[in-house]
């Protein structure tokens, strides 16, 4: 993608400077002159004994010799958490501040019950998988997580949406999946032949904890957290033990509707044709593992133990049956079902991306699953590679044609998964490509969209689903696998760091983000030479894990940290090369220097 800095010298930066900065009828100085009046960066603290120095304050407005540089909006708007900050343009902060606008568009009060309850959206599913861009700002993000693990039924299976009892939902299944609150006028209800609530809730679960570290909390709910899973891995609706696998009615991936047009209408299992999806199935190994550290989290080793060992079986079921070599088979028919076509063992579908980030498959398997979506773009006639489903349906899915909606299009969620997932796999630059085309898609329509058009690019969201999961996902794809800020504990008291800025056309830079609701944050400065490269980590980290991409042709020679030579390991993730150190913080700064 071309790099879009903008130069303007002479007399037009002073015609541009003019407008942005006259206050009153006050005519501004020359650039050149009010920039000399700008500290030097030579004189900062944050400089001092250090061999590689940050060249410019950041945040700024604009950058260069003369200020010719337009690098930061007026008042700095892109500054929030997350947020990012450069010396060139401002346009991946921007976007992040469009990511989260569309996100913050989706919240919603719901009144049940006797309680205001805060949902984005109000499906368990939306809500949870949004929860990764919305988890650095909502003030209450318990609320509407807290209902649906309060009203568990008896059995084990969660509700997963709140709606008006006018809207139909609630009477596509049985009285059992759904509970009426007529003074509200609203209705809990499970879509039953929705086959992933269980495993998010447990998902859900866990970013909250990690968020606040509430111990009680935790032990309160984490019984009804294992009895979701325990219902997922038993019932016969949802398990098949003959394959040791979950199973769902023959959906597109993770949808809630079969081709049959009565499931429109329908939402039960029974008489449904039955499949292992590899989604439902990745979804509940990650959802032991995590259900394991939770355990370990409450001194409860035996019992994290146990849930390890069912991930680990878990693990061998879904490589044995559903994994092709390259990616996951769609749906596996099971007790009888007929494939409704040739293509399910090589139709690539959204779930494959999120499997790159649920920690079940090698770094190999990655890029296998990686390099599958790459190839497919270059022949599938899409506009991008982001599919919900690749080969779709012919001649069409419950009326959806091929290509249309979950039948084909393209999707920003996918996008998200895959970029982060590409970050981490050592295919760091696909992953820069795939958030610079999407940064390049959103300033062009002005928006994020739910789905796109395969072939033109447009939108094709009306009614289809919340623009805010994309927007999640693309965040979230920024935030762990470019900025490589992740927090292995909680309250970032662990950090996992491994920023892979060296892919971007960025050489200086300031990256932050935290949770707004426990005051946590954490602050990147960044900086690229020809001597070498520096993080100035400032966090509330009694640990930081660093992992820090060595740019492409360099080798590194010195580790400094906080000025001192330390120790330092070279490892290998694909073809990319990282700087490997585990250091303590001096008051909460980690300052590394690698110099070549």
């Amino acid at each position: 993608m071309t790099d879009r800095r903008t130069f303007i010298t002479g007399a037009a930066a002073t015609a541009v400077l003019a407008v942005v900065m006259v206050v009153g009828c006050q005519t501004p100085e020359p650039p050149n002159e009010w920039y000399k009046k700008l500290p030097n960066p030579a004189t900062l603290k944050i400089n001092e004994g250090r061999k590689i120095k940050f060249a410019n304050l950041l945040p700024r407005m604009r950058s260069g010799e003369y200020g010719e540089v337009l690098c930061g909006t007026y008042n700095n708007r892109e500054l929030s958490l997350p947020g990012a900050l450069t010396t060139s343009d401002p346009r991946l902060g921007l976007f992040l501040q469009n990511l989260r606008e569309t996100i913050m568009a989706n919240r919603r009060l719901v009144f049940v019950d006797g309680k205001v309850v805060v949902c984005n959206l109000n499906w368990i599913r939306d809500h949870v998988q949004i929860m990764k861009g919305w988890k650095h700002w909502e003030p209450d993000p318990i609320s509407f997580l807290q209902l649906i693990i309060d009203t568990q039924r008896a059995d084990g299976q969660f509700f997963e949406l709140v709606k008006q009892m006018d809207d139909p939902h609630w009477d596509m299944v049985g009285p059992e999946s759904h509970r009426l609150f007529p003074e509200d006028n609203v209705a809990l209800a499970r879509m039953e032949l929705e086959a992933d609530v269980e495993y998010l809730v447990v998902e859900g679960a866990w970013q909250y904890y990690r968020m606040t570290g509430d111990d009680k909390w935790l032990a309160s709910v984490l019984p009804a957290l294992e009895k979701g899973i325990d219902y997922q891995t038993s019932d016969p609706m949802r398990w098949e033990p003959s394959l040791g696998l979950c199973i769902r009615p023959y959906t597109i991936d993770t949808w809630d509707y079969t081709n049959d047009p009565e499931s429109r209408m329908n939402r039960r299992v029974a008489g449904k044709p039955l499949c292992a999806m590899h989604g439902d199935n990745t979804g509940v190994y990650q959802a032991m593992k995590q259900l394991a550290w939770m355990n370990r989290r409450l001194g409860n080793k035996a019992k994290a133990a146990k849930w390890d060992a069912r991930a680990a079986t878990l693990r061998e079921n879904i490589m044995k049956h559903l994994w092709n070599g390259r990616f996951f088979v769609h749906q596996f028919p099971v007790r009888g079902t007929k494939p409704l076509d040739g293509n399910e063992a090589n139709r690539l579908s959204l779930s494959d991306a999120y499997a790159l980030n649920r920690g079940i498959l090698t770094g190999g398997e990655c890029r296998a699953v990686i390099d599958a979506f790459v190839e497919r773009g270059k022949t599938a006639g899409a506009f991008a590679e982001f599919f919900t489903i690749d080969p779709p349906y012919e001649p069409s899915f419950n009326g959806s044609k091929a290509g249309e909606y979950v039948n084909g299009a393209i999707s920003p969620f996918t996008a998200g998964e895959l970029a982060k997932g590409a970050f981490r796999s050592g295919r760091e630059a696909y992953g820069w490509n795939i958030i610079s085309r999407w940064i390049e898609k959103v300033e062009n329509d002005k928006a994020v969209y739910f789905l796109y058009n395969r072939k033109t690019g447009e939108s094709i969201s009306e009614g289809a689903g919340p623009s805010a999961w994309g927007a999640a996902a693309l965040m979230d794809a920024v935030e762990e696998g470019l900025a490589g800020i992740v927090d292995a504990e909680t309250g970032y008291d662990v950090l996992e760091f491994s920023p892979r800025w060296p892919v971007t056309p960025y050489r200086e830079l300031r990256y932050v983000t935290g949770y707004e609701m426990s005051k946590k944050y954490v602050d990147v400065r960044h900086i690229q030479t020809d001597a070498g490269f520096r993080y100035h980590l400032r966090s509330p980290a009694s640990k930081v894990k660093a992992h820090l991409l060595v740019p492409e042709g360099r080798s590194p020679k010195t580790l400094l940290v906080n000025g001192k030579e330390t120790a330092f390991t070279l490892s290998t993730v694909g073809e990319s090369r990282y700087v490997d150190v585990v250091v303590t913080p001096t008051d909460g700064v980690a300052d590394f220097e690698v110099l070549y």
